[in-house]
């Protein structure tokens, strides 16, 4: 119920405030493990990509974030959960494939951090092992504006969500490099939108 409530709330926002246009929401799977794949250019990124996805996102976030207890309540309540950065997080990997294995929706950045300067980097295969393990689609989402929201330059930039058509891995998972290949496959997805919209 938080999660709709809060959701609501920022559609509003992020609509009359930010002009946000949203294409191509009818290509996330009404059902079905499905993993947003986006760019990551601001801490923004998470509520206005799960803001406009018709299904609730999960989220992994900075193990840091859940230290004050309260906050690690609201975070949860918006399904967030705790993953240590820098590390092959066993614990993190193994609650982000149940999410998928229960036909959920997870949200992730391929690139595995921020952008500082706006253009799309190489991608981590963590999203590819993810899907290979959970069978999951992979629907690649190009963020654009929300690196210059309260900005000096811009208050109020004009925001775009572009879900694109899904994807899936048809190799073998134990091969790195067709891992590899599918992690920069979404990754090229990811720069089309940005290119094509």
């Amino acid at each position: 119920m938080f999660y709709k409530c809060l959701a609501v709330v920022l559609r509003f926002i992020f609509k009359v405030f930010f002009k946000a246009e949203v294409i191509g929401v009818e290509n996330v799977p009404k059902e079905g493990a499905v993993i947003l794949a986006a760019n990551h250019i601001s801490n923004f990124d998470p509520p206005f990509l799960g803001s406009f996805s018709p299904r609730p996102v999960h989220y992994m976030a900075k193990i840091e974030l859940f230290q004050n207890k309260i906050f690690a309540k609201i975070i949860s309540a918006l399904y967030a959960f705790p993953v240590k950065r820098g590390t092959a997080d066993k614990g993190a990997i193994k609650t982000a494939t149940n999410i998928l294995k229960n036909n959920e929706v997870l949200g992730i950045f391929p690139e595995g951090t921020r952008s500082k300067t706006g253009e799309v980097g190489k991608g981590e295969v963590g999203v590819a092992l993810l899907a290979s393990l959970a069978n999951a689609a992979v629907v690649p989402v190009a963020l654009r504006g929300t690196n210059e929201m309260f900005s000096e330059n811009k208050t109020f930039p004009k925001l775009t969500l572009v879900f694109g058509e899904p994807i899936k891995f048809e190799g073998n998972r134990k091969d790195r490099e067709e891992l590899s290949a599918f992690s920069d496959k979404i990754i090229d997805e990811i720069k089309k939108l940005l290119d094509n919209n």
